[in-house]
């Protein structure tokens, strides 16, 4: 065996809060994350020596900028029997839309090396390579529904996946996740308050009113257009919408997939839409 493919999966933060500002510069955060079914798809081919990538979207850069060089460089650098990789994405996920694509694609490079090279490394091992890479790429080793802390590699699995058919919503523009970060610094000071996601499951029906994305404290009013698009998706009977991560992405959650159909179709063609389900 000398390739792989894998299913790249996105994800959503379905409630998201900030702490605090760590010295390297790092955000702590608490966060529930739920991985999607809407995916790229990573063929995984070994090389002798070198790194190549290729892929189906211009907008994606093939260079030593790309988080998968990372992961590959990671682990060459931890694992000397790590050799060349080529890689080849295809691409749906879009960029900069706060689905953790990069992250997703960087996950899979690293457990494609781990059986390609046949380093055997157990998912505590990938997941302690995963946090030098970037901060959601720990969630994608095992993906699933897990409540993040710390800078997302604190892991707790949750049993149960947030059901429903979800919409997703995806503007034209992009936001800059370090802009984001930067906005909501002032509002850091001796905060330490987190929120027990896992408990807000167990409760019947779920208080989705809790779970609260701070990013839109700071993103709304700079970007209105997110704003109406989430009010757009209440009004069409979703139980739940917010932005995702540090957006641009806007999702929301139908419990009836008829409405979400409906919905989707008022949202066409001004915007890229998706429908997609919890895994």
């Amino acid at each position: 065996m000398n390739s792989l493919s894998f299913l790249a999966r996105a994800k959503v933060n379905i409630g998201l809060k900030i702490l605090r500002r760590r010295e390297d510069g790092y955000h702590t955060i608490s966060t529930l994350f739920q991985e999607m079914d809407f995916h790229d798809t990573i063929h995984i081919s070994m090389e002798s020596s070198a790194f190549s990538l290729t892929t189906n979207s211009p907008s994606i850069p093939t260079d030593e900028t790309n988080i998968c060089y990372k992961a590959w460089k990671t682990l060459k650098d931890t694992y000397p029997k790590v050799g060349g990789i080529s890689i080849y994405i295809d691409k749906q996920i879009p960029v900069g839309s706060g689905l953790g694509g990069g992250s997703s694609n960087a996950a899979a490079v690293v457990k494609g090396l781990n059986k390609l090279y046949h380093i055997g490394l157990t998912k505590e091992n990938l997941n302690k390579l995963a946090v030098k890479i970037g901060s959601d790429v720990p969630f994608f080793i095992c993906g699933g529904t897990q409540v993040g802390d710390g800078v997302g590699e604190k892991l707790t699995p949750i049993q149960q996946k947030i059901r429903g058919t979800y919409l997703l919503v995806v503007p034209s523009f992009t936001i800059s996740t370090s802009w984001a970060y930067g906005q909501v610094k002032n509002s850091l000071e001796n905060k330490n308050q987190t929120t027990n996601f896992a408990d807000l499951l167990e409760r019947e029906p779920i208080p989705f009113k809790l779970f609260e994305n701070e990013f839109e404290d700071v993103v709304i009013p700079a970007y209105p257009e997110i704003g109406d698009i989430k009010s757009r998706m209440i009004a069409s009977g979703a139980v739940f919408a917010s932005l995702s991560g540090s957006g641009s992405t806007v999702f929301g959650i139908f419990s009836d997939e008829t409405l979400a159909l409906e919905a989707d179709r008022k949202f066409k063609p001004q915007y890229r839409t998706v429908l997609t389900h919890p895994v």
